[in-house]
């Protein structure tokens, strides 16, 4: 009743909206957490400004604080942090004070823990409108609150609180939205069975930073002069920025889970790479366009490996961690506390160029940046003093959206004086003052076109104003996040065991975090400090590829990244040695996607492969056209051939497809392979043979029990495989046996039981195909990983 008074006496006071201007609706915003961190930093203040900017709007507001604390205690804490609210400087101090008062009369808290108290809540907003005589529009339900919470108070939403139809519901979740690909997926599938796609509103509060929002706008509204710039033939590099002072002591029991690759990198700095590698839409403010675009820039980016990143960890972390989490005095954490990855996109737009992107705490100043970097081909005579007199075309090119703090202590846009002058819109952006004092990247600023915004906003308001408004294209949706997830994730799990690098924080780190681009990934410049090292020798230390036997073969066995990184190099040896020999190099791959990382790993680390020299053929392949996602030969196109300088006539498809037809035996597609074979190469005798083995225990397409393939002649048959596709070519296991070397590939849990197997039975090919592999005059050498070794 009390509510209702108050809100009645709102909507009457002179400077605000009469009943019938009312007409659009009312809104309930429920603040789940509303004496939390965040709801006390940001939120109560973000949802202030709300109703500052749209009190006059036509809709009316109640603002419905929630938290599992009782009443009388969870009141008297929300109302604390409400009477710290302020006014932005440019509000007259008069209307100020009455907003603010009528704002507190517009708030009330609740105990929101069972599923009564959300009926409760519901009645009670329904009870309030109709006692008014005013129209719901809609209810936004804010979840400030940890995600394990998030799939109960969505259930209790969705049976008890929706609003009524004809109104709207926005859910807004605050990350981390998952811990890896698997745990994302999960959440959100229980998501879905509560809301549809377009209810929920998850939050970057870095898609709210004034910088990083008007990157898109950026790229619009000067595409007459980045047109012909904004590619690889231009842009030199890339670089994506967070740098924090402080450190992780308060956070701690959050920060052993996530560490700083899924605080900040896999989300704030991801996102504000996507904005400027995107393709540019035709409409940047069309949200469904926007992800359309996001999802082909992550399409195009290759996959992450551990020689990608760069991990280092303050000193004292260790200390914080015992003390917050009661650790024992000798733990030894390896969460990592900075990180410095390398990223490469393989679109035609952006071949070849680094994208780095590095966050850290405890490192020398606080900034946040996305700098664009372009290559500079001019060479200038005059002198040096000249040269900085004026604005030189030898100076550096670069664009950089400044999202805060730093030198300059304010979001803002810079565009070199040599580049162009930029079009910016005069109502939300300035022209800042040129000045000599300040410095960027060692530059004056008066090197620059520099913007600034009219009014400076916090990130969470922006957000809150656009979930009011519902623009969705600044929060990230299902398909988004996944995609997100599914590109960090291998290089989460690959330097999950990986001991970082220990730095002393602040200006002491001097040089010790500094990286360089070595073939195709990142390493520390200098070498690590003795004194750094943890003196007790309980850190980690890296596994190494060991060599022993398994079925009276060679074994290498490492954890699976080392694994690939010594297989390729004895494969480049091997091919060295072949060329050196006899001029070429006969080289037969399998199918599937154990050999995914490998053929990666080919390409952008092994630059003295000779390719020029090499004959690529396939082991097998599906009864598929070539262009069929589920061809091997697409597959080692995407991954490898489209990569690397192989001679056109060099390489060798299998002919699945001829007359328009898939493997039929009439058009004699095995033996026009098997006749290539036999012109091409001597002996029909492969210098390499690649093979993997299924869980089954079959290799290439040649699977337990087949009629073709096992026995008889070196030659390439059709076979048949007991899953979909199920016409197979592939060749048999007499002509795999002729080959020089053979080597075969095994990775992960999923092959432990058949590895097991294999290592207790005979020659029996019949039944585990794999087991009949024995190079007649050749070598076999098995490729373990250790999860596929020991389980």
């Amino acid at each position: 009743k009390m509510l209702g008074k108050v809100l009645c006496t709102v909507l009457f006071v002179g400077a605000f909206p009469s009943p019938a201007e009312a007409s659009q609706g009312h809104i309930s915003v429920v603040l789940l957490g509303a004496t939390g961190d965040l709801a006390k930093k940001y939120l109560w203040q973000g949802l202030f400004q709300l109703y500052m900017d749209q009190v006059s709007s036509g809709h009316s507001f109640t603002f419905h604080g929630a938290a599992l604390a009782a009443l009388e205690p969870g009141q008297r804490l929300m109302f604390d942090v409400l009477k710290k609210l302020s006014c932005p400087p440019d509000e007259a101090p008069n209307r100020c004070a009455v907003l603010k008062d009528q704002f507190l009369k517009l708030s009330q808290y609740h105990q929101l823990k069972t599923a009564e108290n959300y009926t409760a809540l519901s009645r009670e907003i329904e009870t309030l409108l109709r006692q008014e005589g005013l129209k719901e529009a809609g209810r936004i339900f804010y979840f400030s609150v940890p995600p394990f919470a998030y799939t109960e108070i969505a259930q209790h939403i969705n049976s008890s609180c929706r609003p009524p139809a004809g109104a709207w519901l926005r859910v807004v979740l605050e990350k981390p939205f998952g811990h890896d690909l698997q745990s994302a997926q999960q959440l959100a599938v229980e998501l879905a069975g509560f809301f549809r796609e377009e209810e929920m509103y998850r939050v970057d509060h870095y898609l709210g930073k004034q910088a990083v929002a008007h990157i898109l706008p950026f790229r619009d509204q000067n595409r007459q002069f980045l047109d012909p710039i904004w590619n690889r033939h231009h842009v030199e590099r890339v670089e994506v920025v967070l740098k924090e002072t402080v450190e992780a002591k308060g956070r701690t029991s959050f920060y052993e889970k996530y560490g700083v690759i899924r605080d900040v990198l896999q989300n704030h700095l991801t996102e504000a790479l996507m904005f400027l590698i995107m393709e540019l839409p035709a409409n940047v403010s069309s949200a469904q366009e926007v992800v359309q675009h996001k999802l082909q820039a992550f399409q195009s980016l290759w996959g992450l490996e551990r020689s990608s990143a760069v991990l280092g960890q303050y000193q004292a972390y260790d200390s914080h961690v015992q003390e917050e989490l009661q650790e024992a005095r000798g733990y030894v954490s390896t969460t990592p506390t900075f990180a410095g990855v390398l990223i490469h996109s393989e679109s035609l737009r952006w071949e070849g160029v680094p994208f780095l992107l590095t966050s850290g705490k405890a490192l020398d100043e606080r900034v946040g940046y996305a700098r664009v970097l372009f290559k500079n081909r001019a060479y200038c005579i005059q002198s040096g003093t000249l040269r900085d007199a004026g604005h030189s075309q030898c100076k550096p090119k670069q664009i950089i959206f400044h999202f805060g703090h730093g030198a300059l202590n304010t979001p803002a846009v810079l565009v070199s004086r040599n580049l162009f002058r930029p079009v910016m819109p005069k109502d939300s952006w300035k022209e800042a003052d040129s000045r000599s004092d300040l410095h960027v990247f060692g530059q004056p600023l008066s090197d620059f076109y520099m913007y600034s915004p009219v009014k400076e906003r916090d990130a969470y308001s922006v957000l809150i104003s656009h979930i009011y408004h519902g623009r969705k294209d600044f929060f990230i949706t299902t398909e988004n996040l996944l995609a997100s997830w599914a590109f960090w994730t291998p290089l989460l799990d690959s330097t999950s065991r990986q001991p970082p690098r220990l730095y002393p924080g602040g200006v002491e780190n001097q040089h010790l975090l500094d990286f360089e681009m070595v073939s195709g990934g990142v390493a520390f410049t200098l070498a690590e400090p003795a004194e750094l090292l943890n003196p007790s020798g309980q850190m980690p230390s890296d596994f190494r590829a060991i060599q022993s036997k398994f079925r009276q073969s060679p074994l290498v066995s490492a954890w699976a990244e080392d694994l690939i990184s010594q297989l390729a190099s004895d494969m480049e040896e091997a091919a060295v040695r072949s060329v050196a020999r006899s001029g070429q190099f006969h080289l037969a791959l399998s199918g599937g996607s154990s050999p995914v990382v490998l053929f990666q790993r080919l390409a952008r680390h092994h630059h003295g492969f000779p390719w020029q020299h090499t004959h690529v053929w396939l082991v097998d392949e599906r009864c598929v056209p070539l262009t069929d996602s589920q061809s091997n030969f697409q597959g080692l196109h995407r991954h490898l051939l489209q990569r690397v300088r192989v001679p056109y006539f060099n390489i060798h498809p299998m002919p699945v497809h001829l007359s328009r037809r898939l493997c039929v035996e009439e058009d004699g597609g095995a033996e026009l392979y098997a006749k290539d074979i036999v012109a091409l190469v001597a002996n029909a005798s492969f210098d390499l043979v690649l093979l993997g083995v299924g869980a089954d225990g079959h290799t290439a397409s040649l699977f337990p029990r087949s009629e073709n393939g096992l026995e008889g002649a070196p030659t390439v048959v059709l076979t048949e495989s007991p899953v979909k596709p199920h016409q197979r070519m592939s060749f048999s296991l007499p002509l795999i046996n002729r080959a020089r070397q053979v080597f075969v590939l095994v990775l992960g849990k999923g092959k432990h039981d058949i590895t097991t197997l294999l290592s207790r039975v005979g020659h029996e090919p019949s039944k585990w195909p794999i087991s009949g592999v024995s190079p007649s005059s050749g070598q076999l050498v098995w490729y373990m990983d250790y999860e596929a070794l020991l389980g």
